[in-house]
């Protein structure tokens, strides 16, 4: 698939079908987000795989706006180490984006769920056994879509500023 295609096509897809996801598809999925760009490639960033239906429930619950986490076949946490670089934040967010794009040029659906800096954070780092030191940034949700989204964007002109913010 085109990038741009991708970019413009994709949606955020909160209803799974109960189909597995292939092993070899998944891999596609994390070499996108290891391969995002990080500053000074300090590739701050780690990638917790969850499979198991009992964890995805349990994040589900705690999860404030991920309830459809569990009827993700698989989910992704995007860790990141602070001590690693002077933009953690916006080097996990640039591997999220990333892992998004390449589900859906693979056929998937997938979701961004943000836990960064929420009231349940530190309960789905204990969940998932992230150290005290990291932060999770992210979980995406994975699996093949039984639902098709919906978007819209405002106006080119109505966001691009020339010379001068106006």
């Amino acid at each position: 698939m085109d990038v741009f295609e991708a970019i413009r096509s994709r949606r955020s897809i909160r209803r799974y079908q109960s189909k597995d996801v292939p092993e070899e598809m998944l891999t596609q999925v994390l070499e996108a987000g290891r391969w995002a760009p990080s500053a000074h490639n300090s590739q701050p960033r780690k990638f917790v795989v969850i499979r198991e239906e009992k964890t995805r429930r349990e994040l589900a619950q705690i999860a404030p706006y991920g309830s459809f986490l569990r009827e993700a076949p698989v989910a992704i946490a995007v860790v990141i180490d602070p001590s690693l670089s002077n933009h953690p934040v916006e080097d996990g967010a640039a591997a999220t984006q990333n892992m998004l794009l390449a589900a859906h040029a693979l056929g998937l659906g997938g979701c961004w769920v943000g836990s960064y800096g929420s009231s349940y954070e530190e309960a789905a780092k204990s969940i998932l056994g992230i150290p005290g030191d990291r932060r999770l940034l992210s979980i995406i949700s994975l699996g093949y879509a039984a639902e098709s989204g919906k978007s819209s964007r405002i106006d080119l002109d109505k966001l691009v500023c020339r010379e001068r913010f106006h």
